[in-house]
């Protein structure tokens, strides 16, 4: 039977308004404030990214539109200059705190979907740059000439979903960054030459939290074992290392192991750096390998999502928009996972646009998108019969 609302207000019943409005109190995101509800700001930032809206001007006249379907909503269309307010001066630290309230339920969707066998969490670490013009958001330092913020990302590999994200200036090292996240023992952290800092590797090894990276081609070590190698494997060397530096030792005196492989398609030499001695040489190879899934899903959210524009200029409203960017990817993540159609996340994003608004039952609608809806007229309510 068709739905009574709208497929947007059933993606929107995954966030629960009580949760919700529990955040919003924590957060003091209403304190003194009036007209605008945090809930309709959420609302309508999330019909700017599932929508494409790109201006305050379309969010508000997209809302406007689709008025008589608004009410299941629980919102009334907000005018552009009360959302412009509303970014600018609400915290986005409630849309940071919504998006770990809602990451919990996705993953545990997941859980189980990892690509490898060992039980040790897999999560990969990397940033991306969010270009801004600097005479517009000048509080963005970059560059001389240039503005950019900087977006700083944990994706877990059971479901390649975000779980950790840190907003910051462009010119803030990925280093720096990274002594700020805090990852659970026996985690195994994948991450390119950007992070090759002998202080980060000592405190992640003692903190019991192992890493897999690529080694920088002027590091300096000396060779403590030489392991064997597995045969077939594209596996050249796999060594025990000291660090010898000039004061590698006292940075980071732990032993580390140095695996040199072949990689197949183009025949170069990868040289990985690992403080993981159990695992196999291959299978350090293959966790470097699925750290790819980080880079597409930046790729992914920069062509599917408002995340390249934006429609306020203030630091705050920026934040606002990139919280709402990856809260709508867990949304549209948590789809996928629920479908037996084999959606791409363009095609997603794509026919989910054409049809917010549309009522039909979200959950039937993704196995089925292009089945005919059922008419109610074939399921006429039975009639009663009396003696």
């Amino acid at each position: 039977m068709r739905a009574s609302c709208s497929m947007f207000s059933q993606i929107l019943k995954l966030i629960p308004r009580i949760e919700f409005e529990r955040i919003v109190k924590q957060t003091g995101a209403e304190y003194r404030s009036k007209g605008l509800s945090s809930w309709s700001q959420f609302v309508a930032m999330l019909f700017c990214q599932l929508g494409r809206a790109h201006s305050l001007r379309e969010i508000e006249g997209g809302l406007k539109s689709c008025e008589g379907k608004l009410a299941h909503l629980g919102i009334e269309a907000p005018a552009r200059s009360s959302l412009s307010y509303a970014n600018t001066h609400r915290p986005w630290q409630l849309y940071e705190q919504v998006f770990y309230g809602l990451f919990e339920k996705v993953a545990a969707k997941a859980q189980g979907r990892g690509k490898f066998r060992f039980k040790n969490k897999l999560v990969s670490l990397d940033s991306t740059v969010i270009d801004l013009c600097l005479s517009m958001y000048d509080w963005a330092k970059f560059r001389r000439t240039k503005g950019a913020v900087k977006l700083h990302l944990v994706l877990d590999h059971d479901g390649y979903l975000p779980c950790f994200g840190l907003i910051t200036e462009g010119k803030v090292h990925d280093v720096k960054a990274a002594h700020q996240i805090g990852f659970s023992p026996g985690t195994i952290v994948v991450d390119d030459r950007g992070y090759n800092d002998y202080r980060l590797f000592a405190k992640w090894t003692d903190a019991q939290v192992f890493f897999v990276t690529r080694m920088k081609d002027n590091a300096q070590f000396e060779v403590i074992q030489e392991n064997e190698p597995p045969q077939y494997r594209n596996v050249l060397k796999d060594q025990t290392i000291r660090l010898t530096g000039v004061g590698a030792q006292e940075k980071c005196p732990h032993l580390l192991r140095r695996i040199e492989a072949i990689r197949e398609d183009t025949g170069q030499v990868l040289v990985f750096l690992t403080n993981h001695h159990g695992l196999g040489a291959s299978t350090i190879g293959a966790i470097y390998k699925d750290r790819w899934q980080i880079e597409l899903f930046f790729k992914a959210l920069k062509q599917n999502l408002k995340i390249k524009t934006f429609v306020g200029t203030s630091a705050n409203a920026v934040k606002t928009q990139i919280w709402t960017a990856l809260i709508s990817m867990l949304l549209l993540r948590y789809l996928q996972l629920s479908s037996r159609f084999g959606w791409s996340l363009a095609n997603l994003v794509a026919l989910l646009r054409m049809n917010l608004f549309t009522h039909r039952d979200l959950m039937a609608w993704i196995d089925q998108p292009f089945a005919t809806p059922p008419d109610p007229q074939d399921n006429p309510q039975a009639t009663l019969s009396f003696a």
